[in-house]
């Protein structure tokens, strides 16, 4: 018997079920900031494949890879009940026609993804188009991730000089910070849900891209309408993921780099995560 008590997700304590997950996905960027070759998800899958549910192509960078590759890696991540996601790239077809999306979704499925993201910021196209771009897609088989943004902007305020009895007083810096409605986003993110979307990402440009500027109110409220398990952030560092871990627990779904997952399992774990 070994002296090792090897991590399991079986039990009350982790709170996360084992493959395949409906809440606690761990979502793994795939080849966009660096080079990943088949050498590398290979390793990455047969040493720390039981805590990877996806893999995502970010940024387009299956569109520039050869189809054999494509195809090599999904069937390799299947292997490893691994599914595969397209990330956000679609939206640059769409100017072309539903024709062209069709065949791109057609394409997509053959070459073995699993899902398809939409970037539903970058769309510029009404409410109702995209509803029918999701039935299509569920249509063909294959499941839907719509990525909502959040916009926030900070300008800074210009200061007027600022005397006191004669002496020279440093003006304090100001900014104004202008956040998109988010009660709209939520409303389209719940008609995204209704029309069939298997789950609805939230890019952390403005809302959690760094551990020192997250935006915990508009998170909050994002969970609170739409509910963790159909909810995936992107944790960009190692200190959001441990933000979101110690805020809303093992149950979280997020979107992180390869080079983080032993920590984010680690930080999964209430006995490891004590101890890391």
């Amino acid at each position: 018997m070994s002296v090792l008590q090897w991590k399991s997700f079986v039990g009350d304590e982790d709170d996360r079920p084992e493959k395949p997950r409906r809440y606690g996905v761990t979502e793994m960027r795939g080849p966009n900031y660096t080079i990943m070759n088949q050498n590398v998800v290979q390793d990455i899958l047969e040493s720390m494949g039981q805590f990877v549910d996806g893999l995502k192509f970010s940024g387009g960078s299956h569109s520039l890879l050869p189809k054999a590759f494509i195809k090599e890696i999904t069937d390799m991540a299947h292997k490893h009940d691994v599914y595969v996601s397209t990330g956000d790239w679609a939206e640059h077809l769409l100017h072309k026609g539903p024709a062209t999306f069709k065949q791109y979704v057609e394409e997509c499925k053959d070459l073995g993804f699993d899902t398809i993201e939409l970037d539903v910021g970058s769309l510029d196209i009404p409410e109702e188009t995209l509803l029918r771009y999701i039935h299509l897609i569920k249509n063909a088989g294959l499941k839907v991730k719509p990525q909502i943004s959040v916009k926030v902007e900070t300008s800074k305020i210009p200061a007027k000089d600022n005397r006191a009895f004669g002496a020279y007083m440093a003006p304090v810096p100001r900014t104004s910070v202008f956040v998109e409605d988010t009660d709209l986003l939520i409303r389209k993110a719940e008609r995204c849900l209704n029309a069939g979307a298997d789950m609805i990402m939230i890019d952390a440009d403005g809302v959690c891209e760094y551990f020192n500027s997250l935006r915990a109110d508009i998170i909050s409220k994002i969970v609170g309408r739409l509910g963790l398990e159909r909810t995936m952030f992107e944790a960009s560092t190692p200190g959001t993921s441990e933000w979101f871990v110690e805020r809303y627990g093992p149950r979280v779904n997020l979107f992180i780099d390869h080079s983080q997952l032993m920590k984010l399992e680690c930080l999964r774990s209430p006995f490891l995560a004590r101890r890391f």
